[in-house]
């Protein structure tokens, strides 16, 4: 998924939300998830599952239908037509993401409206890295390559989780994502291989963009309440700490491979542990953006909210007073 978005309103402690759950029921259900097995909708499962699910599913929904506005905005002024043409395909592909996921959070009850109310009003959140600029094609391109090899890093392992929906999706989702990461990085490398203002662009664009990717899995594993037991019960397969260094091990060097450096003094492999070591990010700014207060949040959820309200009348002709929500099956 596009990180863990949510700082707050979370448990105070690993296991709370259990204490009034059958304790056979539970068994059965964690031993399920121990053999490997996926849990369906019609399946018994704890409020607390189906609550974070329900929260990182729908964030992640979030993040993908937001996240096609900063490289959206870059489609009638990408450089050529053919750059044109991708990027529409590739913005096109996301907001269908977003489709597949709601449609997913969907099998564990709240309605899709409900979902985007909740964004719309700031309820629900979505990856603090789309609520940043994109002020030239070299911006849209790091967001191209480096976020979507984030979501790659975070959907494949994930991808192998307990809930059935989510990893259907994802199998579909990561398919994709493989070709938006090729996209991405030839027209990265285009650019820092070009000319010597392309390649100045593609320098500034990556400063500007590092620290909002090293946030982009999440707070430290130190600062989660909640990752063990989420793990245990494989909501997530991997720690926010094990997929950035990950994503770290795979892509620093690619960055340096085409001539790029990266603004982290810092930055560097302990060969010993085989872990990165870096300079720890703002993680007071990142609670300040997720929490609304970022250059672009105000500016996304305007946009949002705009494409609510002109599609109103549509969902208005669709419904009849008869009409009863029906909850997806898979």
């Amino acid at each position: 998924m596009y990180g863990s978005a949510s700082t707050h309103d979370q448990p105070t402690t690993a296991t709370t939300g259990l204490e009034n759950e059958d304790p056979i029921l539970l068994a059965e259900f964690e031993a399920r998830i121990a053999r490997g097995e996926k849990i369906e909708p019609s399946d018994w499962m704890p409020a607390l599952y189906r609550k974070q699910l329900t929260r990182m599913i729908e964030q992640h929904a979030h993040s993908e239908i937001i996240g096609s506005l900063p490289e959206g905005t870059w489609i009638t002024r990408a450089p050529g037509f053919r750059r044109k043409m991708a990027q529409m395909a590739k913005v096109q592909d996301e907001v269908g993401h977003a489709q597949l996921l709601y449609s997913a959070a969907e099998t564990l009850g709240k309605t899709r409206e409900q979902m985007l109310i909740d964004l719309i009003n700031g309820k629900s959140k979505y990856s603090n890295v789309f609520n940043y600029p994109t002020p030239t094609w070299a911006d849209s391109n790091v967001i191209s390559w480096l976020i979507d090899a984030g979501a790659i890093v975070n959907q494949l392992a994930n991808a192998k989780g307990s809930y059935g929906p989510y990893c259907r999706a994802l199998d579909r989702i990561c398919a994709e994502e493989a070709f938006h990461l090729k996209y991405g990085h030839d027209a990265v490398v285009h650019m820092a291989t070009g000319t010597p203002i392309q390649r100045k662009m593609m320098q500034e664009a990556l400063n500007r963009w590092w620290p909002a990717i090293m946030t982009f899995f999440g707070p430290s594993d130190k600062m989660s309440v909640h990752t063990e037991i989420l793990m245990r019960w494989k909501v997530k397969m991997a720690s926010n700490d094990e997929c950035r260094n990950q994503f770290l091990d795979m892509y620093v060097p690619k960055i340096w491979e085409i001539g790029l450096t990266l603004p982290d003094p810092n930055l560097r492999k302990n060969e010993v542990t085989g872990q990165w070591e870096f300079t720890e990010p703002d993680w007071e700014d990142f609670k300040r953006v997720i929490n609304g207060d970022g250059p672009c949040n105000a500016e996304r959820i305007a946009v949002r909210r705009a494409a609510e309200e002109n599609g109103a009348w549509v969902r208005r002709a669709l419904l009849t007073p008869k009409t009863q929500y029906v909850r997806p099956l898979a």
